[in-house]
């Protein structure tokens, strides 16, 4: 079952424990109104699995996070959270989404395509209790919901900003892990970046190969990979990289030049010291799908099979915070409708 999605948004958060999940950072909220009076209540459950950096990584998890926060705010849902850790075994990933069937956690939502292996065999094993998991399509189960987005599409445009906006030519792209998902960001820039200028110049890094996910979680890496750009010409550099970002900014930032963030606006969110180094950034509604996916379940249904986010239902799209790309928002809208109008195919793959 293929479906596209509808849009929505996002809000607050909160904290408590769950044990025995295996990872560093566990947390519990239940939903309370901002006045001390009665909030809603509901008898949902809901568990978050996040991938590595979690919480706080000002990227992937955060916009996961804002849409559970919603949820709970909302219906008055009651939620637990955990994070994987750097170079933890798939035993780790499986024992923390049973730790949470088992604790009567009902849906449970992992972000993440790396936790793909994991929900097909939990959900497997609870056949009872419905999954959901963002980035990945390979899990085909009654009981699992696959929230997908059209990364190729937001990147397309955040591509052609760059090229309309480099002085000198040459962009850069840091990837966090090279996997497909990831190429899918890159492939999207290239084209976008073709689009505006085929002879550009896009250097192309990946910060490390899988198994090693600690690409999305080390800002140094992300530093030291943005600085190389920069130095051999680069004036933009984008990040797919998650919680490394923060090191490509920090290297704009230090060089005098731009960057371009991913999934959250992170003009709003990252250091305010490298605020102004970031033009904009491709939004990646993850909050939308998550809090989406909760609205359905708080209604008394637990979707199934695919869901796609794409530009057509601004499930993935562009920053404008700051005012620095202003002068070009036109030109991008164009190729939007383009792309939404099948006039433009977006590659997914480099």
């Amino acid at each position: 079952m293929k479906k596209t999605a509808r849009f929505a948004a996002l809000a607050l958060a909160a904290t408590l424990a769950l044990s025995a999940c295996g990872s560093e950072d566990t947390e519990s909220s239940t939903g309370t109104d901002g006045d001390g009076g009665d909030a809603p209540t509901s008898d949902v459950k809901v568990g978050m699995a996040y991938d590595v950096g979690g919480r706080g990584d000002q990227s992937f998890n955060d916009s996961a996070a804002a849409g559970l926060d919603q949820a709970v705010e909302e219906f008055g849902m009651e939620s637990q959270e955990s994070e994987a850790s750097d170079g933890e075994a798939e035993s780790a990933r499986e024992e923390r989404l049973r730790t949470f069937a088992d604790a009567g956690y009902d849906p449970i939502i992992a972000v993440g395509f790396a936790y793909a292996a994991s929900i097909g065999k939990v959900a497997e094993e609870y056949p009872d209790v419905h999954f959901a998991i963002i980035d990945d399509s390979s899990v085909e189960a009654d009981n699992v919901a696959s929230l997908v987005f059209a990364e190729e599409q937001g990147s397309f445009l955040v591509g052609a900003a760059a090229a309309l906006k480099t002085e000198t030519d040459q962009i850069g792209f840091v990837g966090g892990v090279e996997t497909p998902l990831i190429q899918k960001f890159e492939a999207g820039y290239v084209a976008g970046a073709e689009a505006v200028n085929p002879d550009i110049t896009v250097d192309v890094t990946y910060l490390t190969q899988v198994p090693d996910f600690s690409g999305f979680a080390d800002p140094a890496k992300g530093k030291t990979a943005a600085a190389g750009m920069f130095d051999n010409g680069a004036d933009i550099v984008y990040h797919a990289a998650g919680g490394s970002g923060g090191g490509v900014f920090e290297a704009a930032s230090e060089a005098g030049n731009s960057a371009i963030g991913v999934d959250s606006d992170q003009f709003n969110t990252a250091d305010p010291s490298v605020q102004d180094v970031i033009i904009t950034s491709m939004l990646k509604n993850v909050n939308v799908a998550v809090y989406e996916y909760l609205a359905e379940v708080n209604d008394g249904s637990f979707p199934s099979g695919v869901t796609t986010y794409d530009l057509a239902v601004d499930g993935v799209g562009y920053s404008t915070s700051g005012g620095f790309i202003d002068d070009i928002t036109g030109e991008l809208d164009e190729f939007k409708q383009q792309i939404v109008d099948g006039e433009i195919e977006v590659p997914t793959a480099p």
